[in-house]
């Protein structure tokens, strides 16, 4: 299991990185809009399908079904994820999200999963650094607080289905049809006129530069996302998620980077309140991470992991 903790801090520091990029572009002419960004997002995913001759074989239909829900609602997610990431700072939503997500994903675990809680302290640190970061600051919660529910439940929800599938079969196999999922998902928005409209009219205004920022940044976010699957298929669903705390760590240190030396770009609001409950945040989420390290089985599924 610790092999698949180290591969999912490693994914969420990439992750935290391409949001923090991700803040960025959103700001540019051509790149507002969520159906573009997200539509971009999920049709890159077909690129899964270079894995089949690394070990694919066909899976009982099940298995594949829940693969595909999985993509599913991983791209259903990352919708919620992106407007609340629009609405708000980008250190507030990641710390938000990252607080929800965690609990939303333990208690789709224990009915579908059947988790058994072990070592919970870990687990519960990582947990609470996220819900101490959700309140650093004041937020706009009417319109932040629906899309970060709506992203954890999400979230939680492709990840239980993911180890479920993962659980009926091999690595590659399921990724693949996770992938699918999620390039099927993209396509779908095309079926909404005005959603059509704004990819293809940003596809063609988003200036040269920011289309080689996104796609730069969605190969660094891919890698990331890749590597988070593949730590789901090595430990518990749960466990993944708590580590995500590091994704929020990393994403406030670069808010305040970028806040400090490049202004231009976006602007975060950093009281000494506020660095003080974020400082306090992560001292939680490292503490957890070493607890979680030591005790090696905090969090296990019923499954193979």
């Amino acid at each position: 299991m610790l092999d698949g903790v180290l591969i999912a801090i490693a994914a969420h520091v990439l992750v935290g990185i391409s949001l923090v990029w991700d803040k960025i572009l959103l700001k540019r002419k051509g790149m507002r809009d969520l159906s573009f960004y997200v539509f971009w997002l999920g049709a890159i995913s077909i690129f899964g399908l270079l894995l089949i001759p690394f070990g694919f074989h066909m899976p009982p239909f099940r298995i594949a079904a829940l693969a595909l829900a999985a993509g599913f609602c991983d791209l259903m997610a990352t919708w919620a994820y992106y407007a609340a990431l629009k609405a708000g700072q980008a250190s507030e939503e990641v710390a938000a999200t990252g607080g929800f997500t965690p609990l939303a994903t333990v208690l789709l675990s224990i009915p579908l999963l059947g988790v058994h809680v072990a070592g919970v302290w870990g687990f519960a640190l990582m947990t609470a650094g996220g819900f101490v970061m959700f309140f650093a600051e004041k937020m706009p919660l009417s319109r932040m607080l629906p899309s970060v529910v709506s992203a954890a439940v999400f979230f939680g929800l492709a990840d239980v289905l993911q180890k479920l599938a993962f659980n009926g079969t091999n690595f590659v196999s399921g990724y693949v049809f996770f992938t699918i999922g999620t390039f099927a998902g993209s396509m779908l928005l095309l079926l909404r006129p005005i959603w059509r409209r704004q990819i293809f009219r940003d596809s063609g205004e988003a200036p040269p530069r920011s289309k080689i920022g996104y796609g730069i940044n969605r190969f660094l976010a891919g890698v990331g996302s890749f590597l988070v699957v593949f730590a789901l298929s090595r430990t518990s669903p749960s466990m993944v998620e708590a580590i995500s705390g590091v994704r929020y760590v990393v994403v406030f240190a670069g808010a305040y980077a970028v806040t400090h030396w490049r202004p231009a770009w976006f602007r975060e609001d950093f009281t000494r309140r506020a660095l003080f409950v974020k400082a306090l945040g992560t001292g939680m989420v490292v503490t957890g991470l070493i607890l979680a390290g030591l005790h090696g089985n905090a969090i296990g599924s019923a499954g193979p992991g």
